[in-house]
This record gives C-alpha cells, sequence and structure tokens, in this order.
C-alpha cells in the first residue's frame, strides 16, 4: 500500500455519510481498570453493539453503497465463515441487492442461519478440498455479480 492508496479526510466523511441512519453510533468506553493496570488511557469503541454485533457491518454497507445501479441489480459474491457474511449479506439486503456468501460446511449454525437470515444465498464448499476464492470467481462470472 503506497500513501495514494490511502483513504483521505474526505474519504471518511463520504463514508460516515453513506452510514448515516444505517449504521448504530454505537459508544466509546473508558475503564478505570485497564488504565491503572498499563499506565496508558484506554477506549474501547463498542462496536460489538453494531448491527449483526461487528464492526464489519460499516465497511460492507460502505463497500456496496457505492455499486452502481447495474452492480446492485446483479449483486455481490463474497467468501467468509462468519462476521462478514453476515455483514455482507445484511447490507445486501438494505440496500436492495442479491447476495450470495460462499462460506465453508463446517461454519458456525449461528453463522449460516444469520448469514441466510439477512436473505443471502449461501454457497457451502469443502474446506480441505475446495478453493473459496475460485468458487467465488465462478459464481461472479456466472452471474455477472461483483465480487
Amino acid at each position: 500500500m503506497t500513501p495514494s492508496d490511502l483513504p483521505t479526510f474526505d474519504d471518511v466523511r463520504a463514508a460516515a455519510a453513506r452510514l448515516q441512519g444505517h449504521a448504530h453510533r454505537t459508544p466509546v468506553l473508558t475503564s478505570r481498570t485497564a488504565d491503572e493496570a498499563t499506565g496508558a488511557q484506554f477506549f474501547f469503541k463498542c462496536e460489538n453493539l453494531q448491527r449483526m454485533g461487528a464492526f464489519k457491518f460499516r465497511g460492507a454497507f460502505n463497500a456496496l453503497a457505492q455499486f452502481d445501479a447495474a452492480q446492485r441489480r446483479a449483486g455481490v459474491v463474497a467468501f467468509s465463515s462468519g462476521n462478514h457474511a453476515q455483514a455482507v449479506a445484511l447490507a445486501a439486503r438494505l440496500l436492495g441487492m442479491p447476495a450470495t456468501i460462499v462460506m465453508p460446511h463446517d461454519a458456525p449454525a449461528a453463522k449460516l442461519a444469520a448469514t441466510r437470515g439477512y436473505g443471502a444465498e449461501v454457497r457451502l464448499y469443502e474446506r480441505y478440498t475446495e478453493d473459496r476464492e475460485q468458487i467465488g470467481r465462478q459464481l461472479a462470472a456466472e452471474r455477472g455479480m461483483t465480487l
């Protein structure tokens, strides 16, 4: 990554605007115990209180919100066994896009259920014999979706 690849302050403002009304404003907490134990001041951003329970929703929604109309109609393919799967599925649902998530067959049942519950199609694969990236690329090519 080069300095020109890094987001600018304007990029951050634009992302915040896209997330407005979609992502929860989560609290920042402090801990006197942690501060005293380390001699430093700690701040805890409670993204566990974010939609679907993780910060990954912010990135997924911001990315998908930048799709043009044709990309939104075609949908998105992603691969993940956990929070990213749920984040993409939820963001796609909120934006009215189809989503296909490539997940290992042994992903936690709760993660599979949540991803499906957000409306995504789940394509299971065998993690020890199949290549999830290849599966994702193939699905994207066949369906005209964005990976």
